[in-house]
Formats: structure tokens, sequence, C-alpha cells
């Protein structure tokens, strides 16, 4: 059997911490599913279950799916990831202005709606960018 040691195990997550710190969308994402995370715990305390479920379930995802995109097998798998992250903002964004507009949890998300709106627009520059390079690649 082949065991990961003490030592190899902190090189793993070094490796993967350091890629975080590199990279600016999936440090984003990552913060901002830390944020929708406390978001969701206040939500509950405050007696809101439905709404807090799918935004927690979005909103978390966003960065899941940009750290899968980071391990794609092809520029198209990559860009495939990538929008599907683009919609899951968009959803977490909506269920967010919902949340705020209703007052259902009696909770601002003035910050996370601002939050959201750049990880949008930094995805889907992502996304455009990637496609016209992909288009640009196989004209070639």
């Amino acid at each position: 059997m082949n065991f990961l040691t003490k030592y190899d195990r902190f090189e793993i997550l070094n490796v993967e911490f350091s890629m975080k710190e590199d990279n600016l969308i999936v440090t984003k994402t990552f913060d901002f599913s830390l944020a929708i995370i406390e978001l969701f715990k206040t939500l509950k305390v405050n007696k809101e279950f439905v709404l807090s479920k799918q935004l927690l379930r979005s909103g978390t995802s966003i960065g899941a799916n940009v750290n899968e995109a980071t391990a794609a097998q092809s520029k198209k798998d990559f860009i495939h990831k990538m929008a599907i992250a683009s919609k899951e903002a968009r959803e977490t964004k909506y269920w967010l202005y919902l949340l705020n507009e209703s007052k259902l949890g009696n909770v601002s998300c003035e910050k996370e709606i601002d939050e959201i709106n750049s990880i949008i627009n930094i995805l889907t520059k992502i996304v455009k960018t990637s496609q016209e390079n992909l288009k640009i690649k196989s004209n070639i």
C-alpha cells in the first residue's frame, strides 16, 4: 500500500493553497463561499430555512466549479465549467436580491450583492476570452 506521509499531505495542501493565492477568481469565489456560509448561519438563526438553503447551494457551487475548471481536461472543458460557475453566480445573485428585497431573513445582502456582481464580471470575461482564444486556435 502506498500511503501519503504527513509531509506529503502538507505539500499537497501547500500547492493547493498557493494556487488559490495566485488565482484571483479562485480566491474570490472561495472567500465568497465563506461569506455565504456565514450568511446562511445568520439566516438559520433568523428562522429562514428555504431561501437560505438555495443560497448556500448556489453560492458555494460557484467556487467548486471554478476549482474544478482549474483541473479541466481541455480548453472546452475549462470553458464549460467556467460557464457553469457563471450560471451559478447569476442564480446566487437572484437569491441575494430576493432575500434583500423580501426582508425574509432580516439581513442586508448588499455586500454579497456587490461581490457577486464582481465575480460575474470576472467569470464573463474569462468565458468570453477563452472562447475567443479557442476560435483563434481552431482557425490556425
